[in-house]
């Protein structure tokens, strides 16, 4: 397996949706915020490995 980078793009209840940013893949895929960092927030850049995720990046909403 191989890392890749992804963004935030929507939090709803209790998932984040990640969308892939070092490939072309269209849809974000769901995934349980318990397995992010816990700043995640929407905007916020992560690079994932074997499930677990790492901030790389956080850009601020105000």
């Amino acid at each position: 397996m191989e890392q890749h980078d992804f963004i935030v793009t929507d939090i709803r209840g209790d998932y984040a949706y990640l969308k892939q940013t070092d490939a072309n893949v269209a849809e974000p895929f769901q995934v349980a915020l318990a397995l992010l960092p816990p700043e995640t927030d929407i905007g916020t850049k992560l690079r994932g490995f074997m499930g677990m995720f790492e901030i790389i990046d956080q850009i601020p909403l105000f």
